[in-house]
């Protein structure tokens, strides 16, 4: 930071930003180019879903803990469609690859909000 000898105060968080928001209003109203004036950065997500295998499927859904029919309702698909996949049948989708994805990055989360919907069917009261 500018300015940090003994003498001179530190300016707040909110200063700071005011000071840098009026620097690049006056860089935009003069047309100067930003990439030379300010350290600019651009990013790209790379989101591109892995391809899933018959294997990569069943230790996804067992990092769950899921039987495939609770696997297929948490995912939006079919049990048919999760048992095809398992078996190399069919591929999963983009978007399903995506989610499982997700759910390997994240599965104490998705354990969580599985056990979260879960919802008690048919309670039976013991005699």
């Amino acid at each position: 930071m500018k300015g940090d000898g003994p003498m001179e105060e530190k300016k707040s968080i909110g200063q700071e930003l005011i000071a840098g928001f009026a620097e690049l209003a006056s860089a935009l109203e003069s047309g100067d180019d930003l990439g030379n004036k300010f350290t600019c950065y651009r990013m790209e997500l790379d989101l591109r879903p892995h391809t899933y295998t018959p294997k990569m499927v069943r230790e996804t859904r067992g990092l769950l803990g899921a039987s495939q029919r609770v696997f297929a309702r948490f995912l939006g698909v079919s049990v048919k469609t999760v048992s095809e996949w398992e078996q190399g049948v069919a591929t999963p989708k983009p978007i399903a690859c995506r989610f499982m994805d997700e759910i390997r990055r994240h599965p104490k989360h998705y354990v969580k909000r599985l056990t979260e919907s879960a919802k008690l069917k048919n309670r039976r009261k013991r005699v």
